[in-house]
This record gives structure tokens, C-alpha cells and sequence, in this order.
């Protein structure tokens, strides 16, 4: 998990929810996860960095935004372990190779049920690719 991924929990209801301190949650009215009782879901990631810049490749980004996928999911006291299902939106389909390897990296012995597709664009020009999770603890 990278190191300067920052995060705050917070109660909300019935829910304990984890922000990233995306520019777009506030915006949005939105959280980076939400659990409830013990279901988890992750809302779209973009490979962002801290700094507000991107990765120069689908790789790279990819990496990024699984690494914010698992600090979140760590916050809320699960894993990547507990992951169900990955959705992948990205730009271009046809640089999937690039993506399937990060995700098998992370995802060989786990084996969540995944959906990859294109897209024609996503929130930030700079962005080639964004994740969802859905994870079960216990």
C-alpha cells in the first residue's frame, strides 16, 4: 500500500464511510468506500497521485489506483482478500494486457468476478482508467 495515500473514516448512520480527499468527493457528495454491515463497495479509482498528476502509463496508473482500492478497503478493517468483484473502465481497450497483468498481480489467488470495458472518457482528461470494488468480510 503506498504511503501517501491519505484517508479519514467517518460515521455516517449505519455506514462508516473512507475518504481519499478527492476534489470530487465534496463535489459529488460521495465516499471513497462505504461499509455496512459487512458489505464494502469502492467507488470508481483513478490512478491519481497525491500531487494531483497521473501516472504516464496504463500500467502505472492502474497500479495507482488499486493501491488507494486497498488502502480504502484496509480503513474499513478489510482486504483485497475480501474483494468480490472488480468493475475496469478504461479508454482504450485495446491496451487491456497492460491492465490484466497489474490486476493479476494483485488478484491471482483471489479470483473476484471482473468486468473490463471501454469507455469514451472519464472525469479527468489525464486519466486512462478507473477501478470499482466490491468486497464481503467475514
Amino acid at each position: 500500500m503506498a504511503s501517501d495515500i491519505q484517508l479519514s473514516v467517518h460515521q455516517r448512520g449505519k455506514a462508516t464511510t473512507v475518504s481519499t480527499g478527492s476534489r470530487w468527493e465534496p463535489l459529488m457528495g460521495y465516499s471513497r468506500a462505504v461499509k455496512r454491515g459487512n458489505a464494502i463497495a469502492v467507488t470508481g479509482t483513478v490512478g491519481i497521485n497525491a500531487d494531483g498528476t497521473y501516472p504516464q502509463t496504463l500500467a502505472e496508473q492502474t497500479r495507482r489506483s488499486l493501491a488507494i482500492i486497498e488502502a480504502a478497503l484496509g480503513a474499513l478493517g478489510s482486504s483485497t482478500s475480501d474483494v468480490i468483484r472488480t468493475r475496469i473502465y478504461m479508454v482504450d481497450i485495446t491496451q487491456w494486457q497492460d491492465v490484466a497483468g497489474v490486476h493479476g498481480e494483485l488478484f491471482k489467488d483471489i479470483r473476484p468476478a471482473t468486468t473490463l470495458v471501454q469507455v469514451a472518457k472519464l472525469i479527468d482528461d489525464a486519466a486512462l482508467i478507473e477501478i470499482e470494488a466490491d468486497a464481503v468480510v467475514g
